[in-house]
């Protein structure tokens, strides 16, 4: 059985590095993985490739930059004729970026199965891409699987049928979990002078929080005033420092006294710094899951999450609407050690991948 598995931008290298690994374990299954190239920057992309042990992609898409449409229109060109030199008997794809739905969308016209790994997450924001993106695959995937029980009810009002739906866990904790002695030897911390449970972390990249003054504005007042309780590190996506410096503001961010710019940090790096810290602050999907694994705080600075058992179960707030003193706020109250308890959810154990491996086995080669 041969397996195309496709990675775009930088959250599905996590995804798929323990799926590859899965896969290979077993000598009837043929791994390939294909590179769309939506995230072309090192740091965003080819040191993951390293750190999570991920062999050289079998193909490069090259394809990154563009409008929605037109990435998402290059991206299916492109591997369309990848898919008719491989003939693979299923292509498996990941999380909700354009590169997702793309290679979905030409293995369901060319009759090729297509598995959808984090299926069924679901925010309601229809303004999001990664919602169509999301929606779009999970209607043409023949095999869904899922990390959280809110996941499956979602598709189960979508009229999937319940054959098609399998949790799993979560394979960005497999990540995590293969990962951690290699995480846990990182001297990130020291690097920066910091000690473990005395700063707070902050990421952001969404649109709506960096790509106007106004955002951008909003986030500069919620590093002046944490940074009056903790020092604070920003890792700076490069969305966010492209629109920082287009904006003319790079001198009001490093202005700010106990407030440390970093640019994006490779896998290991990242993951030391987050299992440190004493609060992250972010706006990103993945993270949310990352601290709850690792049983850090964390305040998602957004009007929803597709994720919502980061907070029936885990350690993730939600703060719609926010400004730097409800920020401010909200920080305060966890730091002083009254924020919620909090607990791993089901199946987050390191070993989603081997579930999908021998339920994949089941469905198309031993039945």
């Amino acid at each position: 059985m041969k397996i195309l598995s496709i990675v775009g931008a930088r959250p599905n290298f996590m995804k798929v590095a323990p799926l590859h690994r899965a896969f290979l374990a077993y000598p009837d299954m043929e791994s390939k993985i294909v590179h769309t190239g939506q995230h072309h920057d090192f740091m965003m992309s080819g040191i993951f490739f390293e750190q999570l042990q991920i062999p050289k992609p079998d193909c490069f898409l090259n394809v990154n930059g563009g409008t929605h449409a037109q990435q998402t229109g290059r991206i299916m060109l492109a591997f369309e004729k990848v898919v008719l030199t491989e003939n693979p008997d299923l292509i498996v794809v990941v999380g909700d970026v354009n590169s997702t739905l793309a290679c979905g969308l030409v293995a369901v016209k060319m009759h090729i199965p297509v598995a959808h790994v984090e299926a069924g997450l679901r925010s309601g924001d229809r303004n999001m891409p990664e919602e169509i993106n999301r929606i779009l695959t999970d209607a043409i995937s023949d095999q869904l699987f899922v990390t959280e029980h809110s996941a499956m009810k979602n598709l189960l009002l979508e009229n999937v049928h319940p054959a098609r739906i399998h949790l799993v866990g979560n394979t960005m904790i497999d990540s995590l979990v293969h990962c951690e002695s290699h995480i846990n030897a990182c001297d990130i911390v020291a690097e920066l002078g910091l000690a473990a449970n005395t700063y707070i972390v902050i990421t952001m990249h969404r649109p709506a929080n960096v790509d106007n003054q106004g955002g951008l504005t909003n986030l500069l007042e919620v590093g002046k005033c944490l940074s009056r309780h903790l020092k604070v590190v920003f890792s700076v996506h490069p969305r966010t420092l492209k629109n920082i410096n287009a904006f003319g503001m790079e001198q009001d961010f490093q202005a700010i006294e106990n407030l440390i710019m970093i640019a994006s940090l490779g896998y290991f790096e990242f993951i030391r710094l987050i299992k440190n810290a004493a609060l992250v602050i972010t706006d990103s999907g993945g993270i949310q899951e990352e601290t709850t694994f690792l049983q850090i705080p964390c305040i998602t600075l957004r009007n929803n999450t597709e994720r919502p058992v980061t907070i029936s179960e885990g350690t993730n707030h939600l703060l719609p609407d926010f400004t730097a003193e409800s920020v401010a706020q909200l920080a305060e109250k966890i730091l002083s050690g009254k924020s919620k308890r909090s607990g791993i959810p089901e199946y987050w154990d390191g070993k989603a991948a081997e579930r999908i491996s021998r339920i994949l086995r089941e469905k198309y080669i031993n039945s």
